[in-house]
């Protein structure tokens, strides 16, 4: 495994994390309890020493699942969850009865709920997820403080905030992590991941395997279910442009077989050795999908493959 200091925090975490969007079933198709703590361990077992998760990650499943998994290995790792969004009655779904809520209140609430799911007394990293245009940032970086002081959250941070919110969060002195998507198929926030992490700022890339895609497991345009959450977060299972990706993923087959290692191995790499992502955000469904993405670590892309994947997104994204 390979471990990189993680921004000014003073912790030395893997270059890849678990992310366990996936784990929390319902949004994004359904899944197995054993095959993902199995999952969890496989990856900590091959060196992973930091997990993301969050509550809304199968309203509230992710968060139980890790707790299962962690349970007599807590010390092990670095967690992280995140907060900013609570929910109505209704269905256990992202865009149906959640709210965006980072009032301070809101957040007691919150902490206390995914400590209790998660089994813990702490969280290493809180963030929030999403901004919430209601509640002053003046206020939602009080709690944060407050929640530190009482020992329940050691960092705080936030993910997909507009740059002018980001600075804000910033100058409030409330801004140890940054969490963005990053991978070949989205570069959007590649500007703002670079700025901050030259601040000193930790940074952190999300679905650097384009929830499947980019591992090379999906090869005919898919036909998800209307409550998929894919089909809605990400706008490469559409065409045209699943068709470029898919000529993409040519590119990476090549380098793939010449290397002798499954694609995902290919994407992984130049996710954490583009030099602006502290640790990027794997998920895993499986112990066998872990230990294929760890198993990246043992080795590096050239700079000339490096490169060829460049110039490939150039030119098959355009």
């Amino acid at each position: 495994m390979r471990y990189k200091e993680f921004g000014r925090t003073g912790l030395k975490l893997s270059e890849i994390s678990v992310g366990t969007w996936a784990l929390g079933g319902k949004d994004m198709g359904p899944v197995d309890e054993k095959d993902a703590i199995a999952a969890i361990h496989a990856m900590m077992d091959n060196g992973v020493n930091f997990i993301d998760t969050a509550p809304t990650y199968g309203r509230g499943a992710s968060e139980e699942i890790v707790g299962k998994a962690l349970e007599g290995r807590r010390e092990q790792v670095a967690l992280l969850t995140k907060c900013g969004i609570r929910w109505d009655e209704g269905p256990k779904n992202f865009s149906k009865g959640a709210t965006r809520d980072s009032s301070p209140g809101s957040i007691r609430k919150q902490i206390d709920d995914s400590l209790r799911r998660l089994r813990t007394e702490y969280v290493d990293f809180y963030l929030i997820h999403w901004p919430d245009v209601n509640t002053p940032l003046e206020e939602t970086a009080e709690v944060l403080k407050e929640l530190k002081r009482a020992g329940k959250i050691r960092f705080t941070g936030v993910s997909n905030f507009e740059p002018d919110q980001l600075e804000k969060f910033y100058d409030l002195g409330v801004l140890d992590v940054i969490q963005y998507p990053y991978s070949m198929v989205n570069r959007t926030r590649e500007d703002l991941l670079r700025q901050y992490h030259d601040k000193g700022v930790a940074t952190m890339g999300y679905g650097s395997l384009g929830a499947g895609i980019l591992t090379g497991a999906i090869r005919e345009l898919p036909s998800f279910g209307p409550s998929d959450a894919r089909l809605g977060f990400y706008d490469f299972f559409v065409e045209p442009k699943f068709s470029k990706v898919m000529k993409l993923l040519g590119v990476l087959d090549q380098i793939a077989q010449q290397r002798g290692v499954p694609v995902a191995q290919v994407t992984i790499n130049w996710t954490t050795q583009c030099g602006i992502v502290d640790t990027s955000l794997t998920g895993v469904r499986s112990a066998a999908e872990a230990e294929e993405n760890t198993a990246a670590m043992a080795w590096s892309l050239t700079e000339d493959e490096v490169a060829r994947i460049n110039q490939a997104i150039d030119t098959c994204l355009a």
